[in-house]
């Protein structure tokens, strides 16, 4: 395998069997060299074990998994070029960050001089350069999990992985260190597969998203297609918000549907829809106080930049998220709704 270069990854119908137990079923996809894609998806729903499939830390029951082009499906982790980061960082305590970024090199044999050359390089790269010296209880967890980064580059792998990464840092330090993440694949041109269950991470680091439910793959897309167009409610509602709600296809003609939401009547993309009941996804940030659907406030809540009210209608109880601070309605008030088209998408 060529080091210098970051290399596709492909699942070719591989499952996962654990005795009775299905945990990936029939799942196929492709991330392309150079390209960062997220396994999302609630726990028990596969996304771990495909990317230990993808390391090697397990072997697939069925199916075929390539690295470059090369059938990789029955080899072991070691004779795989991936490299793992792992959700508790598993740096070794006893040892200064130096010599936890120098470890790989070292068990592979390139002496104690080369070894700490690589590793200084890629502690300069992530922003440790000084730190060499310290130990893992001296850092900081953002700092940790730069020591945990810079390890796993510091072979230079074709393909690195990332398995909840940012479980263990607080809000702001998660958004930080994720940004960072997300530089330094695009700088080093990395193939990238990240695990995690937070939704908001993946819009914010990936190319692309994979959804996982129940052992297979739900939706796959970029970000924006995910949550602009989600293929049926499971995606709607586990990329951001949404309302999911009852709706009547009343006629489709040139793709564009004519739809019945209680008493308004909205022209949306039909989706490969046809005229009948159906189910539409509203993101609640596509909610304004406006002429539209009669509702009245059950909850109200002043939340800084915006409110968040739940409001009654026709079609059931809707989350509103506004950015109109000015004004925010107290239970039982009597309000009307408005829909931005955008915000609404016909789903399975």
């Amino acid at each position: 395998m060529d080091k210098s270069r970051p290399a596709s990854v492909a699942f070719n119908h591989v499952s996962m069997r654990y005795g009775p137990v299905t945990a990936v079923d029939d799942v196929s996809f492709t991330i392309e060299a150079g390209e960062l894609v997220t396994l999302l998806g609630p726990s028990g729903c596969g996304k771990t074990t495909t990317l230990r499939m993808i390391a090697g830390l397990e072997i697939a029951s069925e199916g075929q998994i390539l690295i470059g082009g090369k059938d990789v499906t029955r080899l072991s982790a070691a004779d795989r070029d991936v490299s793992m980061v792992f959700q508790s960082y598993a740096l070794f305590p006893h040892m200064t960050v130096l010599e936890n970024a120098a470890y790989g090199p070292s068990v592979k044999g390139l002496g104690k001089a080369r070894a700490e050359a690589m590793a200084r390089e890629k502690l300069a790269l992530v922003g440790l350069g000084g730190y060499e010296k310290r130990y893992p209880s001296e850092l900081s967890g953002g700092q940790q999990q730069r020591v945990a980064v810079a390890r796993a580059l510091v072979l230079e792998p074709q393909v690195l992985l990332f398995d909840e990464p940012l479980s263990n840092l607080d809000a702001k330090l998660r958004r930080r260190v994720r940004q960072e993440i997300r530089e330094l694949q695009q700088s080093l041109k990395l193939t990238v597969a990240y695990v995690t269950h937070d939704q908001e991470e993946a819009l914010a680091v990936s190319d692309r998203i994979i959804v996982m439910s129940n052992a297979k793959i739900a939706q796959q897309g970029s970000p924006r297609e995910l949550y602009e167009s989600p293929a049926n409610g499971f995606v709607a509602d586990f990329i951001g918000d949404a309302n999911l709600v009852d709706v009547t296809i009343e006629t489709v003609q040139d793709g564009q549907a004519q739809v019945a939401l209680g008493p308004l009547r909205l022209t949306l993309p039909a989706r490969g829809l046809t005229p009948g009941p159906a189910r539409a996804a509203i993101r609640p940030h596509g909610i304004t106080l406006g002429e539209g659907l009669a509702g009245t406030v059950q909850k109200s809540s002043y939340l800084g930049d915006h409110i968040e009210l739940i409001v009654a209608t026709p079609v059931g109880e809707l989350l509103v998220v506004s950015p109109q601070t000015d004004s925010c309605p107290a239970a039982g008030s009597a309000i009307e709704l408005a829909f931005a088209r955008q915000s609404i998408a016909l789903v399975q």
